[in-house]
């Protein structure tokens, strides 16, 4: 079985596009056999990469995979946008850093939620950013 036949794109372009993506990843998470916390993890990470592209791209997409290394299960996300680009990722993984507004949480609390996390952008091309979360 192929990781690309089981994955799911979710397409953002508001609110509600964010809810579905945070319900299905959790839904994936507890299908790949994490735990009650990790899916709440997984749910929480898409929540705050997800508001991330309606807010700064107004849209882009989730995709979401089941994926097994080593004998572990897991779940990859990524999240795409072709949106300004962060022009200091250094900057923007600190806690406390916004230029929305906000608390200043998403990106460094995604990143301390998963497993894995690795962020690319390139100023006016857009961001990407994957993420794993193995069970335990």
């Amino acid at each position: 079985m192929g990781q690309k036949s089981t994955e799911t794109k979710v397409a953002i372009g508001s609110d509600t596009d964010v809810i579905v993506a945070c319900q299905k990843g959790r839904l994936l998470a507890s299908r790949v056999g994490l735990s009650i916390n990790e899916q709440a993890a997984v749910a929480i990470a898409v929540l705050e990469v997800a508001r991330n592209i309606v807010k700064y791209a107004g849209r882009g997409q989730v995709v979401l995979s089941p994926v097994c290394r080593d004998g572990r299960d897991g779940i990859l996300v990524v999240a795409r946008d072709e949106g300004p680009g962060i022009p200091d990722i250094e900057q923007a993984l600190q806690d406390g850093y916004s230029t929305g507004g906000g608390l200043g949480l998403g990106l460094s609390g995604a990143k301390r939620l998963m497993d894995e996390f690795e962020i690319m952008s390139c100023e006016g091309e857009g961001t990407t950013v994957t993420m794993r979360k193995w069970a335990r």
